[in-house]
């Protein structure tokens, strides 16, 4: 698809995006299921070739990795995809070119830049992290996979700031396929020698898997001025300052409230903790992605409008509420069965934490999209503020909770700070854009919100059977309202043909002839 195409898409206002989105959110959400079967399969094969040492090698390899690579980046990853964005709502065909070119130069400037860093400090580094130097060359031969990374990241936001869905759901899973084969296969045969040349083997296939599909992204030659390079170097960069910060508060948040589980309670607790994050956040996490992806290209093509950059947040708040909901009724109501299957009956005493995640997971969905319209419209330092203020609350809350509820408290402080988010945030963009939420998201809120309050306190006050009955009973309930919905704000045509199959079989479609 040219940039021509893509400008025409995002250019186009007034339209009900349904569709798009729900498309978006299979090619995203499919691409991810299958990531992480991907990576269940690499962590059960590495425990199995490493014993419990070479696991934890693995991981602080992989934490220095994340670490380095976020700072080198600078966040050009997110900054990108909103130039990129920018420029083709503009249907400026030189624009794109200048932001595209730029781009992937940066990109390959600033991996060049973090893997020399890794590489002239491999030594303090290596002592830092495990006490002594002998890390030093392992940490130095990283320093390839922190430059295959951070390229690959550049030329994966040229795909998603052109919305090239189907190629980035592609380059997810291929550079997910590969490095899972290569990397167990040089684990298989070096042992813990081999760690550090997996993660590299897995870098490399990421960069090649993006420049496969990157390359069809065409773009117009374009001479450079030295102030357009600077122009747009210079708004890549301070944009993208803000992102990396934010990441690495994200990062730090997670960090702080492990260690908080762990001083206050034990290693136990904080492995339960681990388990009910990644449960909580599992399902969700689908949605949120693909907002990510998809709809904040969409968004900030139209970010300097603010009739269409309301209209589309709310719309993808309605979808992301109605495949959200019944998911999260499952998990609230399943939370033991779901925490044996995932993990083992031992992980008992992280099903209330997992449920308090479920909660809070719900303001995520309807919390999201509105965070998007400050990054679309590039309002740095609130962005800045905002997360720094909901970073802070949630660090402070889970020490207060943990310290006061135990265990419990951490997704207590979870669900807690983001009822303050929630409320930040739409104050802080009903005065940015005016933004307010629709009817028909008002009528969602209040349907699964109460739903998913009524579903928790019942395992407060019924039995365990009948809390089972109740929440079944609600979450398909929902299950069968959100896919009537759907089915309503959703072309018919367009709709996968397996939804569809299914629709009929529920009765909420018309005849197999109608089509």
């Amino acid at each position: 698809m040219t940039t021509q195409t893509q400008t025409a898409e995002l250019g186009a206002s007034g339209r009900k995006t349904y569709g798009q989105i729900l498309k978006s959110s299979a090619l995203i959400g499919g691409s991810s299921v299958i990531n992480i079967v991907f990576s269940i399969v690499r962590t059960k094969v590495m425990a199995l070739l490493l014993a419990p040492a070479g696991i934890g090698l693995f991981g602080l390899y992989g934490s220095i990795f994340n670490l380095v690579r976020a700072i080198g980046g600078m966040g050009i990853n997110t900054s990108g995809v909103r130039q990129i964005a920018e420029a083709v709502g503009s249907g400026d065909s030189q624009r794109i070119a200048r932001t595209v070119t730029t781009l992937r130069r940066v990109a390959f400037i600033l991996g060049a830049l973090g893997a020399s860093l890794l590489l002239i400090f491999c030594r303090p580094v290596s002592r830092l992290s495990f006490g002594d130097v002998q890390h030093a060359g392992s940490i130095a031969l990283l320093a390839m996979a922190v430059f295959f990374a951070d390229v690959s990241a550049g030329q994966t936001a040229v795909v998603q700031g052109v919305r090239r869905i189907a190629d980035l759901a592609r380059i997810s899973v291929l550079g997910a396929l590969y490095g899972t084969v290569f990397s167990i296969l040089i684990v298989y045969f070096y042992g813990e020698r081999g760690i550090v040349p997996s993660l590299v083997c897995v870098a490399a296939m990421g960069i090649l898997t993006s420049w496969w599909y990157s390359r069809k992204v065409k773009v117009e030659r374009v001479r450079m001025a030295f102030r357009d390079i600077k122009n747009e170097v210079s708004a890549l960069l301070q944009l993208g300052f803000v992102f990396m910060a934010v990441n690495l508060m994200t990062m730090a948040v997670a960090y702080l409230v492990r260690i908080i589980v762990l001083r206050n309670i034990d290693v136990d607790a904080a492995g339960f903790y681990q388990a009910a994050w990644t449960l909580g956040v599992l399902y969700v996490g689908f949605i949120l992605q693909s907002m990510g992806t998809d709809f904040y290209p969409r968004l900030t093509a139209v970010a300097h409008d603010n009739t269409e950059c309301n209209r589309l947040v709310n719309e993808q708040s309605e979808v992301g509420l109605l495949i959200a909901g019944p998911g999260v009724l499952g998990t609230l109501t399943f939370a033991p069965l779901v925490m044996q299957l995932f993990y083992s009956a031992k992980f008992g005493p992280a099903v209330e934490t997992l449920r308090w995640i479920c909660l809070g997971s719900v303001l995520q969905v309807v919390s999201w999209p509105m965070g998007f319209i400050l990054g679309a419209k590039g309002i740095r330092r609130t962005i800045l503020w905002s997360e720094l203020a909901a970073a802070a609350l949630q660090v402070g809350l889970a020490w207060v909770c943990v310290l006061s509820f135990g265990l419990k408290g951490a997704g207590i402080a979870f669900f807690v700070s983001y009822v303050g988010y929630l409320g930040l945030i739409y104050a802080i963009v009903r005065s940015v854009s005016g933004f307010r939420w629709t009817a028909a998201n008002r009528r969602l809120l209040f349907l699964f919100v109460p739903l998913a309050g009524v579903v928790f306190v019942s395992w407060y006050l019924l039995p365990r059977v009948a809390a089972t009955i109740l929440g079944a009973t609600l979450t398909v309930i929902s299950g069968v309202y959100s896919l009537r919905t759907l089915s309503k704000l959703i072309p018919w045509e367009r709709l996968p043909r397996s939804v569809q199959k299914m629709l009929r079989l529920l009765r909420l479609g018309p005849p197999a002839n109608h089509s």
